[in-house]
């Protein structure tokens, strides 16, 4: 059986626990931060990123390799067309939600969502770029429902777990919802995925684990004090 490692807060830990889900592929879970220096970990995830994922076969990291390895080993239900060029198009936006969009944002994300900071002259260069950015995803971009097109692919489990934090990020820091100011209508579409059982499930874990977290810190806090 599969083991999905990571934790349930990082979207993508939850971009690859939708592929799971949505494949009905059976797995169990365990808890692994990110950046740990266990060795255990490290035999797996050689940069201590996560999620990564036991398999019978051995070890795999980084979270669209994992697509493609479910994909390959578990092919029904499908998350990719099965004509070529099609899936290829389906990778394309995939790599433009997870490196244009997604990792462009995170340098947001200390202030935004952790109390950080990040210089004026930073943040205008996050912002100039991800506006060209997002200018570009809206050409590949179909939200006809789904983020590809009429089909559920792998680019939604890449943009249900990722749009959400490049507009919660960039109206923190930046003042201005990026995605909702270039047209992007991710709260709808949003709304679309979130109907899904496996959507459900993943949103229902990330608030239970959230939950925990902040119990576990309140009452650490409280034993120093």
């Amino acid at each position: 059986m599969i083991v999905l490692c990571g934790f349930s807060v990082s979207n993508y830990y939850n971009k690859v626990k939708l592929a799971l889900l949505e494949k009905n592929v059976p797995f169990t879970e365990e808890v692994v931060k990110t950046m740990s220096k266990d060795p255990a970990v490290l035999s797996a995830s050689p940069l201590g990123k996560i999620p990564y994922i036991r398999t019978p076969h051995g070890p795999l990291s980084e979270s669209q390799t994992i697509l493609n390895y479910l994909e390959l080993a578990y092919p029904n239900p499908p998350l990719l067309p099965a004509d070529a060029f099609a899936a290829a198009k389906v990778h394309e936006l995939t790599t433009y939600i997870d490196l244009h969009l997604e990792l462009v944002a995170r340098e947001l994300y200390g202030k935004a969502f952790f109390g950080g900071e990040i210089s004026e002259a930073n943040a205008a260069r996050v912002r100039k770029q991800l506006e060209k950015n997002i200018a570009a995803f809206k050409t590949l971009a179909k939200f006809s429902p789904y983020v590809a097109g009429d089909t559920f692919t792998q680019a939604d489990c890449a943009a249900w777990v990722s749009l959400p934090l490049v507009a919660m990020a960039s109206k923190a820091v930046l003042g201005e919802d990026l995605l909702t100011a270039a047209g992007v209508d991710w709260r709808a579409y949003g709304k679309v995925i979130a109907e899904r059982p496996s959507a459900q499930r993943v949103t229902a874990d990330k608030k239970a684990d959230a939950a925990k977290m902040a119990e576990a810190a309140a009452a650490a806090l409280a034993a120093k004090v």
